[in-house]
């Protein structure tokens, strides 16, 4: 019978001496597992030595394959160029730093096996710095859960396993690699999360800090309006624009009243103003919303644009 093959995604920023390391706890952790393997490294525009240490391991290893970007790009365009190019059945994502224990990886295959679309690690014990990683983490888990609804308690954990149709239909950019359970759960996903092991870095230094909060607050609402309106943006638009018409019509309605039935001058009345503004920010509002439903029309009918370039690949038939 042929065996289920796994995809190991694994995005990589300047982490020379982690790739190999991790590369031998992987193959550890797998060594004695019935499915096959495959291992791809997507370097993410690294300035270290960080592709040479991957054409290293793809030669002593033919499961191991590579995407190299032109620049850097991100985590989640990283992520979405491994997702797109992962032939397995089950996916699991994973960060090169060496926190995330390829030891885990066995426990995420087999809940997805056991029926799971997602399987979401979470980094109870974590080993990172109080006041600048964990206690923001802590809040904002709390944050997206409540705008998203769907209640996880890691969502800033790379380490996660996958139905090979869950991946294949996701579009990640910004800094949405972090919401993916959000952004899948509009699928009818059935999600699970598991205790996984988190341990301290050894090499190198964390690309992440507070200065990311504003980016990650910004994508935050952005994946709000997608997971409530991305089908239908004018009801957002067009419920305010109708709001700002109902204030002016009432508005006006008094101004007409005072002008023919008491006979009050109105020309230079600040409640004018008023009404002419409502009509017009109603008007904008509604106008901005036909604009939106007809993006969201284009974008639902097949515009497929990457968020990334890709400078070469290697170990890959194609």
């Amino acid at each position: 019978m042929k065996k289920t093959l796994v995809s190991i995604v694994i995005p990589v920023y300047n982490e020379a001496e982690n790739v190999a390391l991790l590369h031998g706890e992987i193959a550890a952790a797998v060594k004695n597992r019935p499915e096959d393997y495959e291992i791809i490294f997507v370097d993410d525009g690294s300035s270290d030595g960080s592709l040479a240490a991957l054409k290293a391991l793809h030669d002593r290893d033919p499961r191991v394959k590579v995407v190299l970007f032109r620049k850097n790009f991100g985590q989640s365009a990283a992520i979405s160029a491994g997702f797109e190019r992962c032939r397995g059945e089950v996916v699991v994502a994973m960060d090169a730093d060496l926190q995330n224990d390829p030891a885990d990886i066995p426990l995420l295959v087999d809940r997805v096996a056991a029926g799971f679309d997602i399987v979401n690690g979470w980094r109870k014990n974590r080993h990172d710095k109080w006041l600048t990683r964990r206690v923001p983490s802590f809040f904002g888990n709390k944050l997206i859960s409540w705008i998203t609804g769907v209640k996880i308690h890691d969502y800033g954990c790379t380490l996660r396993g996958f139905r090979s149709d869950v991946v294949k239909n996701l579009r990640l950019y910004g800094e949405m690699h972090r919401y993916i359970p959000a952004i899948a759960s509009r699928m009818g996903i059935r999600s699970a999360e598991v205790v996984v092991n988190h341990r301290e870095r050894r090499f190198g230094r964390s690309k992440y800090g507070l200065g990311r909060t504003f980016r990650v607050i910004l994508d935050l609402i952005s994946l709000k309006f997608l997971l409530a309106y991305s089908h239908r943006p004018l009801q957002v638009f067009g419920g305010a624009g109708l709001l700002l018409f109902l204030a002016g019509l009432v508005s006006g309605s008094y101004l007409t009243y005072a002008k023919f039935v008491l006979n009050q001058p109105i020309a230079g009345r600040p409640l004018l103003f008023f009404t002419l503004l409502m009509f017009f920010l109603g008007f904008q509002a509604i106008s901005l919303g036909l604009l939106a439903e007809m993006l969201s029309r284009i974008y639902h009918e097949g515009l497929d644009k990457n968020e990334y370039a890709i400078r070469q690949t290697i170990g890959f038939d194609d």
